[in-house]
């Protein structure tokens, strides 16, 4: 794999989604956009997502923010548990996270674009708060696949392992947040480190 020089030109970069992105729970250098920009040549211009977001609400409020501003040169997309838990059904989160994929395709290439699997909650202190945690986590792993599918017919880059990262925190308290639902600074570390960043690298080489 190629690396890149540190001293290259910075891309703008924005990203998109729920609390996961926005890091609810945590500082703001703890949240994972803002931990893997320092090591890319990227320039996080905007963090636009929302805690409690849908991919609707990604589509409707945070599309038409990103496409108001100046061009981006690379964006991240990380949508899905809040589609479950407020019971969307699956056809209709699929139009939504087609219909986003295509968007920012008008605007950029797909090697700039980079999609994040959502991580499982229900392990969690807090898991069980929104329903029956079996359900729910077939939910999530449903939509990932949707979200994962969409991609791979578009060439976009899908993240994964980040479902497997969040499991362990049901052994291992580190790795929450001190809301008892939310991923740790820690927890963000590692989806940076073992599955972002890499394949963030490999795209910003192309």
């Amino acid at each position: 794999m190629a690396s890149l020089p540190s001293d290259g030109p910075s891309l703008r970069y924005v990203a998109l989604g729920d609390s996961y992105t926005i890091g609810t729970s945590v500082g703001e250098e703890a949240r994972w956009p803002d931990q893997h920009r320092p090591a890319l040549t990227l320039d996080l211009v905007a963090n636009l997502a929302v805690n409690g977001y849908m991919a609707g609400a990604v589509e409707q409020t945070q599309l038409p923010a990103l496409e108001a501003g100046p061009r981006p040169g690379f964006v991240s997309l990380l949508v899905a548990v809040n589609d479950v838990v407020q019971g969307v059904d699956p056809a209709t989160y699929r139009r939504h996270v087609e219909s986003i994929l295509g968007r920012l395709l008008a605007l950029l290439p797909a090697h700039r674009i980079l999609c994040v699997e959502t991580p499982d909650y229900t392990v969690t202190p807090m898991g069980g708060a929104f329903g029956d945690p079996a359900a729910q986590r077939a939910g999530i792993v449903r939509n990932n696949a949707i979200l994962q599918a969409a991609c791979e017919v578009r060439g976009v880059r899908f993240v994964d392992g980040i479902l497997a990262i969040s499991a362990e925190a049901e052994q291992r308290p580190e790795l929450v947040a001190a809301d008892g639902l939310h991923p740790s600074g820690e927890q963000y570390r590692r989806w940076v480190v073992e599955r972002i960043e890499p394949a963030a690298r490999e795209l910003l080489a192309r």
